[in-house]
């Protein structure tokens, strides 16, 4: 037995077909979470297609439920011995819509598609694809060495896509239950199409609505304009005075007061490149001063999601009686998410803009997380996947995006892996998501390589 060997048992059941075969059968279960007309899919998926993979290991399962929660819980375990490491894996089942009518010719979100050298199909990188990834190069370390070598957890959720309703509180009632040297999970993008990547946590975001509601009903902009305030005006200046007209934050509240060395040494390494389907990207916006991987990966982002005034489907001349929008801050470690909406409120008063509301937009918060770069684990991790590789992966603090990665990192308190098998431009919650081959190939060489590797030499912290 060898790690090569392990390594070789994960390509070979690539090569041979057997991953796109159960790929496709996870894809045709339409796992929408969000559509309560697919609620007992979400149940089928966890105990007739993912608890079996976990029993072939020698693991034994339970569906976990809780008050919070508006779908089950998958918790499987396989634990060796008391003296050896412990991991805990973690994965979502749930997809969002299909959006059936918006595929391109011949593409289905239910039927697993190959063309070219990509995979179509709802799931396929957010998040079936990426779990089922890791769940099978465990599979080839176990059948490489007769045994995992290190303990093993698993927590598959069916709700991620509503945003995790019920994981916080049930990870925090079963604490122990979940307890674990290290989280090793997979979702989210790579840095680029080529280059293997490994992020330590998320950014976090603060989703909220300016509202002006001045007066019932428009008024004729002849008779009453310029005697009539204006509240798309007015919410107009509200935004501006968040953000420069290059889009640099000048609220100071909303961002760290520096970027830690070890987080500037790590980005320094990372090149942001659109690729073939991303757009071309603005070099001059956000923060002065950084490089584009600092902007994504080390700093906060404001951006106005959706705004509205008037009837704009069908302009008349009218002063409109309000003005909306909707605005997101994503934000890294160090900024105050409970200190977001309040820092506003300040502003907005002193800038005398005391007619803008301010709401939350949802009850909680995606909260900022990022394990240090200089973590023994993160070098451990380094060095498998290089080896694997044969290249240094892109590391990353934190990825762009949000993920429940505080459940783990604050509740659970354990150092957080991602080994992303996915890219920027994989269609990801969009019509057409795809998933490269040669992601899907090298995902599972190189997991396979850190589970090895987890049985051979894992960090003694």
């Amino acid at each position: 037995m060898s790690r090569q060997e392990a390594i070789s048992r994960s390509t070979d059941y690539f090569d041979s077909g057997r991953f796109k075969s159960e790929l496709s059968t996870l894809v045709a279960m339409p796992t929408e979470s969000q559509n309560p007309d697919r609620a007992d899919v979400l149940p089928d998926y966890l105990t007739k297609e993912i608890a079996p993979r976990f029993e072939e290991m020698g693991f034994t399962w339970r569906i976990l439920t809780h008050p919070a929660a508006l779908a089950p819980f998958l918790y499987a375990e396989r634990i060796e011995s008391p003296d050896l490491p412990t991991v805990l894996g973690y994965g979502h089942g749930d997809v969002i819509r299909g959006l059936d009518a918006q595929w391109s010719k011949g593409l289905s979100p239910w039927t697993l598609t190959e063309i070219g050298d990509r995979w179509y199909g709802r799931g396929v990188v957010d998040n079936k694809g990426q779990h089922i990834i890791n769940m099978a190069a465990m599979r080839a370390v176990f059948e490489a060495r007769g045994s995992l070598g290190f303990n093993a957890k698993y927590l598959i959720e069916m709700g991620e896509e509503m945003g995790s309703p019920g994981l916080r509180e049930l990870c925090a009632e079963h604490r122990d239950l979940l307890a674990a040297d290290v989280l090793i999970a997979s979702d989210g993008p790579r840095l680029g199409l080529t280059r293997p990547t490994l992020f330590l946590g998320s950014r976090g975001g603060v989703t909220f609505d300016l509202t002006i509601n001045a007066r019932e009903g428009g008024h004729h902009s002849g008779n009453w304009g310029g005697l009539l305030s204006d509240p798309a005006i007015q919410l107009a200046h509200a935004i501006s005075s968040i953000a420069s007209a290059r889009g640099q934050i000048l609220l100071k509240e909303w961002v760290p007061t520096e970027i830690p060395d070890s987080v500037r040494r790590a980005l320094a390494d990372c090149e942001v490149v659109s690729g073939a389907n991303g757009p071309a990207i603005d070099e001059e916006w956000g923060e002065p001063g950084l490089t584009l991987a600092e902007k994504v990966y080390g700093w906060c982002s404001f951006d106005v999601l959706a705004m509205k005034s008037g009837t704009p489907e069908s302009p008349v001349n009218a002063v409109p009686p309000s003005a909306w929008a909707r605005c997101q801050l994503r934000y890294v470690v160090g900024v105050d998410p409970e200190g977001v909406l309040p820092a506003l409120r300040a502003h907005l008063d002193e800038k005398g803009l005391h007619m803008v509301e301010v709401a939350k937009a949802r009850e909680n918060f995606f909260i900022a997380t990022r394990t240090d770069p200089d973590d023994p684990w993160v070098d451990w991790a380094v060095g498998s996947m290089t080896e694997t590789t044969g290249g240094k992966p892109a590391i990353l603090p934190n990825f762009g995006g949000s993920l429940p990665n505080d459940v783990f990192a604050d509740i659970l308190g354990m150092r957080t892996l991602w080994v992303p098998h996915s890219y920027p431009g994989c269609s990801q919650h969009a019509p057409d998501e795809h998933l490269p081959v040669a992601i899907a190939r090298e995902g599972l060489a190189i997991m396979a390589g850190l589970y090895w590797d987890l049985g051979e030499r894992a960090p003694a912290v």
